[in-house]
């Protein structure tokens, strides 16, 4: 593998920091999906605006629930692959969020080990030069955020049989959607940061306490190397627990 490659492959799990800020989910699951208690979202047709388009999917992911997530803790495992490569790096990571801060252990060993946390105002990493944004600027959460003032939504030419629609905030950051128009569920998005395009396809949803979890997911990483892909399993999920100021400290 080349020297550049860890520290791109990183840039995909801080990116799933962002995807997963709020992924759903409320106390402990280890992966079974519960009774299904998401109500319909609204019908999507082929005359949907794309603000009610956000609206179904916003619904789809849990509602008020999904809005309403104060914290989460994630642990799962990944397979790292760079360009031209089909041999993974495999690894383990657990990965924390209340609001916009951040905390991120990865074990990739022998390969890499690395640590970075995003305190709410300051970037903190155990690799210098790697920043991170703030979860709650891209990805899933802006679902949440899509009808607040500052926020808009547009059109997007769809993609095969999946319906397109854009987020973007005050301050020009975007996330593009794709949804499944038959269960409103975002199956793809795609998040412009710092030169790089990051895109996200989920596989493998399951319902949680009310709100909808993407329990498996691959991430692709355009560069100028080439294409980094990640493969992403969620082992467990625990929401809304409380978590002391001091696990967004760097040590």
């Amino acid at each position: 593998m080349k020297r550049y490659a860890p520290i791109t492959l990183v840039l995909l799990l801080i990116f799933a920091a962002s995807t997963l800020s709020q992924t759903p989910g409320n106390g402990k699951s280890n992966g079974a999906a519960a009774s299904g208690t998401i109500p319909a979202p609204p019908a999507i047709t082929a005359n949907s605006t794309p603000v009610e388009l956000a609206r179904a999917a916003l619904a789809a992911q849990g509602g008020d629930k999904f809005k309403n997530l104060k914290s989460m803790t994630i642990y799962g495992s990944a397979n790292l692959y760079a360009p031209n490569s089909s041999q993974s790096v495999p690894g383990k990571f657990v990965m924390v969020t209340a609001g916009d801060k951040v905390r991120i252990d990865i074990d990739a060993a022998p390969i890499f080990k690395f640590k970075q946390v995003f305190d709410g105002q300051q970037s903190y990493s155990s690799i210098p030069g790697i920043t991170m944004p703030p979860a709650s600027k891209f990805g899933l959460s802006v679902l949440a955020k899509y009808d607040q003032p500052g926020y808009t939504v547009s059109a997007l030419p769809d993609k095969k049989k999946l319906r397109g629609f854009r987020i973007v905030d005050a301050e020009g950051n975007t996330t593009d959607f794709y949804m499944d128009p038959a269960t409103a569920r975002v199956s793809q998005y795609l998040i412009p940061y710092n030169g790089y395009t990051f895109g996200t396809e989920n596989s493998k949803f399951n319902e949680v306490e009310g709100v909808l979890v993407a329990f498996s997911f691959t991430q692709r990483l355009e560069t100028q190397q080439g294409a980094f892909f990640a493969e992403y399993k969620v082992k467990e999920v625990k929401l809304n627990q409380p978590i002391g100021d001091d696990v967004f400290t760097f040590q």
